[in-house]
């Protein structure tokens, strides 16, 4: 069956699933060395791995009935631990046939029945989903779709699938039709629903923690500088996240940067609440927008046994699963993993090919440049080519600078020489820190390539696309001195690798002094334009104030008039009450007594303050009351009025009301006079 292994039509990604599902290694690159290590014979493989007194390969089983039994209804526990990646014992296969043969003992199941196995018992996939304040743990196959997986959370969550999205992954998004087996997932993984379409319910505000939970979803699209002092080296990476990435994503990061395995790495700053690291950075309850961390190397000396020299991006046989969280995610290309290369350890690549993530792949750059190279080199820009052309060309124009683009080619001779001499001496990096924004990218892989084309056409256009593609791989690396003009981009300099420092210095102070004259003139035409916008906004504010004190001054008179017409208006309500308190007194006053009146008359003679005089016949008898009333149905109120006589002087006013005019001694006449009262 040996033999089988070796020479089947089965190709190696085969053999490679079929020891994965009997061994249960998750490692990639542990498999492969494993199988290499045994020239791809499956069984080899399969029994160095799991011990022959296990029982799992000491039976021999004549057809596929017998396979069936082994895992029939009564040993269904059994298949579940196979499917785990754990052996049964041999006391729980006593059902199973004896060996046919004392030569059985070396038996190994053949690559039929591996695959009878990965068929039969399918590799299961522990998923914790979390959507706002609940968590649901799932158990699924790995031959499940993303769509089943959210069809299972739209029954537990209440949420439709098309409203569903379904995030954490980490190859970024995923298609409803992606397979999980595809994906190369971990046994356990951690995943996080968002609904944008779905706005969040009344009870999500009711507690703070609540409305944290409920903000999750936001800041899950917010950027989070790290600032990440690095100990040993003295060094801090300022290092932008968005807030959906985990903190074990973070670590694999600064790995590269550091070279720090994730199990050796030993943090300070983390806050409390982020005890997990398949947290995302949002929930973690770091500093936005910025926070402070510190790594530095575990001194224990009991980590577990680093890879050996020479073959640094290929793990050995883990004892955990932090060996995983270290091992380069499908760095190696397919004649590594299949061992049809000249050499079975080649050094990683600038950068992964088909990476979704520019910032991601610029990070892997930077960190593998600094391990090939040293890390005196330029300062790389991190982001997207967008992002670099934004600082570089859009800001004000005495910051901005020039774009230095960096494109590397691993299969040139030429890269190595220029990259170690000519990036790497004091004098270009301190030149291109000083005056360049640079921004760099491998086009080792054609993949890397297209996507490195697209990116030019749609900034600087079609030209220096087309020609970037007309330079032949022993011309690269390429050197592109981009400036930011008014109307387009224009690369002023394109240089090959095949040059010298000296050159290169004259060539980048060259292109410098092309953009120090035209950012002499922008920076001229911008305080122009800015002080026209200045004199504009001082006259604008002129006339803003002259406005305002318009309307404040038309309020003001405004007000008066209104004030005015009140006052008008109360003065009329209380001469028309007058009047009619007038006419009523007038009215109920008694008739004036004629002169052949038998009864005792006073005649009264008052001078008012006009200087008239008013003159009235009154009965002895009458009440003062009747004088007040007299008085003040001529227009002079009790109330505004006093009413004195000459000599002696008296105020009558002051007097009883209800005393007659004798009694007031105001008989047989008597001339008075009017005084308002004060």
């Amino acid at each position: 069956m040996a033999s089988d292994s070796g020479d089947s039509n089965l190709d190696r990604e085969m053999i490679l699933a079929d020891f994965q599902a009997c061994t249960g290694i998750d490692n990639i690159a542990e498999a492969i060395t494993l199988l290499e290590l045994n020239n791809w014979d499956l069984v080899a493989a399969i029994n160095g791995v799991i011990p022959q007194e296990n029982g799992i390969l000491q039976s021999n089983f004549s057809s596929d009935a017998n396979q069936a039994s082994m895992y029939g209804p009564h040993n269904q526990s059994d298949a579940a631990d196979i499917a785990e990646g754990e052996v049964p014992s041999q006391s729980s296969l006593s059902s199973s046939p004896p060996s046919v043969s004392s030569s059985a003992s070396t038996f190994c199941p053949s690559a039929s029945f591996s695959r009878h196995i990965v068929e039969r018992l399918p590799r299961m996939l522990n998923i914790r989903v979390e959507y706002r304040q609940r968590t649901v743990d799932l158990v699924v196959e790995e031959g499940s779709t993303v769509g089943e997986i959210k069809q299972i959370l739209e029954a537990e969550f209440g949420v439709p699938v098309s409203k569903m999205q379904l995030k954490g992954w980490k190859s970024g998004d995923v298609s409803d039709s992606a397979v999980l087996r595809s994906l190369h997932l971990p046994r356990n993984i951690s995943l996080y629903v968002l609904t944008p379409d779905i706005a969040p319910t009344a009870s999500t505000s009711t507690s703070t923690s609540t409305s944290k939970n409920s903000a999750l979803p936001d800041s899950l699209n917010q950027n989070f500088l790290l600032v990440i002092n690095h100990q040993e080296a003295q060094k801090d990476y300022n290092l932008n996240f968005p807030g959906s990435r985990t903190i074990q994503e973070v670590k694999r990061n600064v790995s590269d940067l550091t070279n720090i395995p994730v199990r050796h790495q030993q943090w300070e700053g983390w806050p409390a609440s982020a005890s997990d690291d398949s947290m995302t950075l949002a929930a973690s309850g770091i500093n936005y927008p910025c926070h402070h961390l510190t790594v530095c190397r575990k001194s224990s000396t009991t980590n577990a046994q680093e890879p050996a020299e020479g073959c640094s991006d290929v793990h050995m046989i883990s004892d955990s699963e932090e060996d995983f969280e270290d091992a380069p995610e499908f760095s190696v290309d397919d004649s590594e993993m299949f061992g049809t290369g000249s050499t079975s350890c080649r050094k990683t690549l600038m950068m992964p090919e088909n990476s979704e993530n520019e910032g991601d792949a610029l990070l892997h750059f930077t960190a593998e440049f600094s391990s090939r190279y040293g890390e005196n080199h330029p300062m790389f820009f991190i982001g997207s080519l967008e992002a670099a052309s934004q600082e570089s060309f859009y800001g004000k124009a005495r910051e901005r600078k020039l774009l230095a683009i960096y494109l590397h080619h691993d299969d040139s001779v030429l890269s190595n020489v220029f990259c170690s001499q000519m990036m790497c001496a004091d004098s270009i990096v301190s030149y291109l820190s000083q005056n360049f924004i640079t921004w760099a990218w491998d086009v080792t892989k054609e993949a890397n390539k297209a996507r490195l084309l697209t990116m030019c056409t749609r900034h600087f256009g079609s030209v220096v696309a087309q020609t970037i593609r007309t330079y032949k791989t022993d011309q690269f690396p390429l050197l592109l001195i981009v400036m930011g003009k008014r109307t387009s981009n224009e690369v002023l300099n394109v240089i090959q690798g095949n040059t010298t420092v000296d050159e290169l210095m004259m060539r980048l102070m060259g292109a410098m002094e092309i953009f120090t004259a035209q950012q002499q003139e922008d920076i001229k035409d911008e305080d122009e334009r800015e002080a026209r916008e200045m004199v504009k906004r001082e006259q604008d504010e002129a006339y803003r104030l002259s406005l305002e004190a318009d309307r404040k001054k038309r309020e003001a008179q405004e007000r008066e008039e209104a004030e005015q017409v009140r006052l008008e208006q109360m003065r009329k309500e209380q001469e028309e009450e007058k009047e009619a308190i007038r006419l009523s007194l007038e009215q109920t006053l008694p008739p004036e007594p004629g002169d052949e009146s038998l009864e005792q008359i006073s005649k009264l003679r008052i001078r008012t303050p006009s200087g008239e005089f008013l003159e009235r016949r009154f009965l002895g008898s009458c009440k003062l009351q009747v004088l007040f009333d007299f008085v003040a149905s001529k227009g002079y109120p009790f109330e505004e009025f006093k009413l004195l006589t000459t000599f002696p002087r008296r105020n009558i006013t002051q007097l009883d009301p209800s005393s007659t005019l004798l009694e007031a001694k105001l008989f047989p006449q008597e001339t008075l006079f009017l005084e308002a009262k004060e």
